[in-house]
């Protein structure tokens, strides 16, 4: 079996007429295997080269003729791209007329006489003759352009998949540092409000109650010279007693008020009776001046004493839940669930208020919702809400609790 692959190149001149143009037509097959760029070689059932057009012969270096009748596999297929010896048992070109099924491979080489080797995609189809395979028929196509492109966007990816890692990290390492300075600062600042608090209690209100002590004797000793004094001075005195005693009503305001101040900056329950019991006695104020229904459920082991920068962030974040019901339900009822499981402990306070849309408490201006957040991220928490317009809110916070001093890790 073989096939002219030298078509005559001449062109007819008028005189030949019809019969010219036939004779350069004669080989239709031969003159598409010369101007096709891809290479396309014939193989019989013995793997021997029965035909290959110019194209394929000049990809590995030789001459249509030196290759006919030679092994192709053994000519230029017979190691793998590392050199490692390729059997012809596993070569896909052979499984294509030795099996019946067609391939296309774009993952090998092919070999040039002068022993170099070049990326190919190439296709092995079985040729059949009266129902039985002959041979096969493959076409190859050198890709080493397509191979360096491809290799150049690898590295490319690869280089741009670096910088994306290391930009990464650099924001990681820079919000890190954001966070530990939102946590310094937090600490700094409870610290300022424990100082002042301190100072409010044992500088002004001692203060206060010395002067409230001041005016009540006054009061007392004008009240017990009154039989003494001459009827035309008993006005007088009436109207300093009055004035005495309003001054005691305004005293009295004043240690009220420096005592919420106290409260607010550094709620002295926290430290003396511990987070549970101040969680308690903030939900009951709150429900107090807001006048609602509270309903309460806390389920936790009264023992447990968490880390104080802890508590007090758990606090912080429960106040400032409080104070959204307040502010914006417009709630009858607060339900607080106080739950610690596995490990975990979960706080939620929900109301059956007005509810709102999602995206509300992600704005870039509910401060409130952010700083929760980022109370509760400091100590591997988090903080969900789920809302709906009409149906009020439930927000809910999940933090890891520390392990008891016998279950650290060594």
């Amino acid at each position: 079996m073989s096939l002219n692959l030298s078509p005559s190149t001449a062109v007819p001149t008028p005189a030949q007429g019809l019969m010219g143009v036939t004779e350069a037509w004669r080989d239709p097959l031969g003159l598409m295997l010369a101007s096709t760029g891809e290479g396309v070689f014939g193989v019989d059932l013995e793997g021997l080269c029965v035909f290959i057009n110019p194209a394929g012969a000049r990809m590995i270096g030789m001459e249509p003729q030196q290759v006919l009748g030679q092994n192709m596999h053994t000519l230029t297929h017979h190691s793998h791209g590392d050199g490692k010896h390729y059997p012809m048992d596993d070569c896909p070109i052979y499984n294509a007329f030795r099996e019946g099924q067609p391939c296309r491979i774009d993952s090998e080489v092919f070999w040039r006489s002068d022993g170099s080797s070049f990326p190919v995609e190439y296709s092995s189809y079985p040729v059949f003759d009266q129902g039985q395979v002959r041979g096969a028929v493959v076409t190859f196509v050198d890709i080493t352009e397509r191979k360096r492109a491809e290799d150049a966007l690898h590295q490319a990816k690869n280089e741009l998949e670096l910088r994306v890692a290391e930009r990464t990290q650099a924001l990681e390492t820079a919000l890190q540092q954001l966070r530990e300075l939102a946590a310094w600062s937090e600490a700094v600042r409870e610290e300022e409000r424990t100082r002042i608090a301190r100072e409010v209690h044992d500088e002004l209100g001692s203060l206060l109650v010395a002067l409230k002590m001041d005016v009540s004797w006054l009061d007392k000793r004008l009240s017990e010279q009154e039989q003494r004094l001459a009827a035309e001075a008993q006005s007088m005195r009436e109207k300093m007693r009055g004035k005495c005693q309003n001054m005691s009503r305004l005293i009295e305001n004043a240690v009220v008020n420096v005592g919420r101040i106290i409260t607010d900056l550094r709620p002295s329950i926290l430290d003396h009776q511990g987070l549970w019991d101040a969680l308690a006695w903030q939900a009951q104020e709150f429900v107090q001046s807001a006048e609602q229904e509270l309903r309460w459920c806390m389920e936790v082991n009264a023992q447990r004493v968490l880390p104080e920068p802890m508590s007090m962030a758990v606090f912080r974040i429960f106040q400032e839940m409080l104070s959204n019901v307040g502010r914006h339900a417009r709630a009858r009822m607060v339900d607080v669930d106080i739950v610690e499981r596995e490990g975990w402990l979960h706080l939620s306070v929900e109301d059956d208020g007005c509810g709102a849309e999602a995206q509300v408490f992600e704005s870039a201006q509910a401060y409130g919702i952010m700083g929760m957040r980022e109370r509760a991220r400091h100590f591997g928490g988090v903080i969900d809400i789920d809302s709906q317009p009409g149906r009020g809110t439930r927000m809910r916070l999940s933090m890891p609790l520390p392990l008891p001093l016998d279950q650290e890790a060594p």
